[in-house]
């Protein structure tokens, strides 16, 4: 899991928009899963998993914003 996380996380700037962008962002989605549990955060993985399945309409949005401003997605870790 760690490799995943580092692998996201030294992706360049682009290739992670692009992941960003509407039904790619399922990509983001199972990233934050993914973290969660790597940081044995049962909140962080009961959200992720209700983001997946919900599909927030606007959480592409609010990722492309923050990678741009932060160089990364916001999560609660």
């Amino acid at each position: 899991m760690a490799k995943f996380i580092k692998a996201m996380d030294d992706l360049p700037l682009i290739l992670k928009i692009i992941l960003a962008l509407p039904m790619l962002d399922i990509v983001w989605s199972v990233y934050r899963i993914v973290r969660s549990v790597n940081n044995n955060s049962i909140f962080g993985i009961v959200l992720g998993v209700i983001i997946l399945i919900i599909g927030i309409p606007f959480l592409w949005l609010i990722d492309i914003i923050t990678l741009i401003l932060m160089n990364k997605v916001l999560w609660v870790d």
